[in-house]
């Protein structure tokens, strides 16, 4: 019902959100004189400021139509390479011969948490020179019939193992946060069967491996509540007219105001000072502000299964640490991991996936020969700052694509 009450919150506010752009644009017009004035500007500011406060953001486009690799321009056009009715992979193709050198083939997990794979368009920024790259571009689960089935955790595992066998032999696979748990136990299966497509590499980065260790806020919420609340107070039904009408889902504005609410104050603080830039003409901090929120303000909704399974597995038994993690009904042996290299990173300041979760993800490796492993901890940075910014690019994606490099020819 509050999905429904949600939306209906959202359908009654159009009429006044077109108005108010309407009103926006009409004052914010440089060929009206009154645009030029502090009530002008100062009305034009409020209502934009209003209008994106109440607007529905839709999925970003990731837009990176160019790189540059050895200092020349490269072309780069997106082809989704694998598809289900969860995820598609994405790849990103570099053309001309520059694009032809033999780069370690990367395939990039994004979160299924709440935002779209292109939360990551400033990891896949960094990469692209160096890799050709692939990341999965998973589906809102609002535009997905329910004839489609469920999509639970044992499945989003499946399907990143059928990616690796899709990609074929060599491929290094990088899991930024959420995936880390699934992408660890589906290396541990592909391992214990064997899989001559198992990948050269994994890098783990700010992944809740074991959230026991300095527990955040967010791990605090999850082990405080049985799962029983989760069910009752957080999944909820699509509502019409979606395609997904009926779905039980975790919805993305819940998310999104469970993450706001983490840092109110410095939200409030970024909308206001939106508005003082409007005001004063401050085009260019103006239009970051936009690029950021377009892209924060975007999410999607996430099964009810696999919400509740990743919970209770990850969050709340902490299933994976302790060796009682269960897919399809079989043990999850970690140690079965021999021949894949293993990196992980975490931020020195990291207020989700607290310091020691991802790292101990080599405990539960014991297996992998030192010289196939590599722990990285990046000052003074926070969760964002592992995969995005300029201490990613400077410091981080280095290491992964040097890491990558190093392993790519390691005999199986």
């Amino acid at each position: 019902m509050f999905y429904h009450l949600y939306e209906l919150n959202h359908a009654a506010l159009a009429p006044l959100r077109a108005s108010t752009e309407a009103v926006r644009r009409f004052y914010g017009d440089p060929q009206n004189p009154m645009s030029q004035t502090v009530f002008g500007k100062t009305l034009a500011a409020g209502l934009e400021v209003f209008e994106r406060a109440t607007r529905r953001y839709a999925k970003p486009e990731f837009g990176l139509n160019e790189t540059i690799i050895n200092g020349n321009p490269v072309a780069v056009t997106e082809d989704v390479v694998w598809s289900r009715p969860f995820c598609n992979v994405v790849r990103f193709v570099r053309q001309g011969e520059e694009a032809s050198m033999d780069h370690p083939r990367i395939l990039l997990v994004a979160p299924m948490s709440g935002h779209y794979a292109t939360l990551l368009r400033g990891t896949v920024e960094a990469l692209l020179p160096h890799a050709d790259l692939y990341i999965t571009d998973w589906t809102d689960a609002r535009i997905v019939p329910v004839t489609e089935g469920a999509f639970d955790l044992d499945d989003y595992i499946d399907y990143v193992i059928a990616m690796l066998h899709a990609l074929g032999s060599q491929t290094h696979v990088v899991a930024v946060c959420q995936p880390s748990v699934p992408v660890l136990a589906a290396v541990a299966i592909m391992e214990a069967a064997r899989d001559p497509l198992s990948p050269a590499s994994m890098t783990l980065m700010g992944g809740p491996i074991d959230t026991r260790i300095n527990p955040t806020a967010v791990n605090a919420m999850a082990q405080d509540r049985p799962l029983s609340w989760f069910k009752d107070n957080v999944v909820m039904s699509v509502p019409w007219p979606h395609p997904g009408y009926m779905r039980p889902v975790y919805p993305g504005f819940l998310q999104l105001s469970g993450f706001m609410s983490m840092n109110l104050d410095r939200h409030l603080t970024a909308h206001r000072e939106f508005f003082d830039q409007l005001v004063e003409n401050d085009g260019e901090s103006a239009e970051r502000h936009r690029e950021f929120y377009d892209e924060y303000l975007a999410v999607m909704d996430l099964t009810a299964e696999f919400y509740l399974q990743t919970v209770d597995t990850v969050f709340i038994r902490h299933a994976l640490p302790k060796g009682e993690m269960m897919h399809r009904g079989m043990p999850v042996d970690t140690t079965a991991i021999r021949d894949v290299a293993l990196m992980t990173v975490e931020g020195g300041n990291d207020d989700i996936s607290g310091l020691g979760q991802t790292e101990a993800s080599h405990h539960l490796c014991p297996n992998i020969p030192n010289g196939k492993r590599l722990h990285y901890v990046q000052p003074d940075v926070g969760h964002y700052g592992v995969f995005n910014g300029s201490r990613f690019r400077q410091d981080i994606a280095p290491r992964i694509i040097a890491f990558a490099r190093k392993h790519s020819n390691a005999q199986k």
